[in-house]
């Protein structure tokens, strides 16, 4: 697997940012691999080299139906000869046909495991996990999203790609970098890669407060402590975790006629919809340069 790093830095024209006197640069990490893009490279990256210096041969982790997570597993497990094995949320949909998500990562040579919502709830305890990998170990076990300490490293490491690429002279770089938060490994580690005098801002794509604890907790695990550089939005979730609103989707045509860029609307979608709202609040200041990272 070749990564395409650092990924694509591009400055953004938007007359409603410059208005305001706002920059903003669009962080293509979507454009890393193909089959791995993002945020799922960054995370998979050091859990990758674990399974390996722990002699495993299976991957084993969790996701609904159209989890991204478990694609981009199924095909790093594909390309470096490993095993994978996807637990799925919904034992209904067993019986059902596969989505174009499910269908890839079978394609990739997952092992789909479908359990009941219960269970699945209930996946990070020891009698839900011993009886997976009885089942279908011995595996590294990955949790839902990828998002673990190793994850965290990875995601940190992004911060040091952006560095005086958005600034006019050496040093005057960005001063905010925005990103989607599902299960909160990128902002946990993103954050903590910041230099002095910068934030990150989360938008949360799921309902609920919930979040903050978990990047929180991440970072704790990581590094010892949370950092206080960084904040979840949670305001632009447009209804719960894949769902939509019509106010979305005119956001969504009408940045894509603009900029010849259709960003998908799970997690990027509902950022750069917050991104702009806050721009058009006033919530940043005159001459702030903003990074928006395209997780894929």
């Amino acid at each position: 697997m070749r990564p395409r790093l650092p990924s694509p830095l591009r400055e953004l024209s938007d007359p409603r940012l410059t208005a305001r006197d706002l920059r903003l640069w669009l962080k293509r990490d979507d454009l890393i691999h193909p089959e791995v893009p993002g945020n799922k490279w960054r995370k998979l990256k050091y859990n990758l080299v674990a399974a390996r210096e722990q002699g495993q041969r299976t991957l084993l982790t969790f996701g609904g139906a159209y989890s991204n997570h478990l694609r981009a597993t199924a095909a790093a497990g594909h390309a470096l000869g490993l095993a994978t094995v996807g637990v799925v949320r919904g034992e209904e949909l067993a019986d059902r046909p596969l989505n174009p998500s499910l269908a890839f990562a079978v394609e990739r040579g997952m092992r789909l495991v479908f359990v009941d919502r219960a269970t699945y709830r209930a996946k990070h305890t020891a009698p839900v996990l011993d009886a997976l990998l009885a089942a279908h170990g011995p595996a590294y076990v990955l949790p839902e999203g990828g998002s673990n300490e190793a994850a965290v490293r990875g995601c940190a490491e992004l911060p040091a790609e952006l560095d005086d690429e958005t600034g006019d002279e050496p040093g005057d770089g960005f001063d905010v970098v925005c990103v989607a938060v599902g299960t909160g490994g990128t902002l946990a580690g993103l954050a903590a890669g910041l230099s002095p005098g910068r934030r990150a801002l989360g938008f949360a794509a799921l309902r609920g407060d919930f979040l903050t604890a978990e990047v929180a907790d991440l970072q704790r695990r990581t590094y010892g402590a949370p950092t206080d550089n960084w904040h979840v939005a949670t305001d632009f979730h447009h209804g719960g975790y894949a769902r939509r609103s019509p106010e979305l989707d005119t956001f969504l045509a009408d940045f894509a006629h603009r900029h010849d860029f259709a960003p998908e609307p799970i997690y990027v979608g509902k950022m750069l919809f917050g991104l702009f709202a806050l721009a058009e609040r006033g919530t940043f200041a005159p001459g702030t340069r903003l990074v928006a990272v395209i997780t894929g």
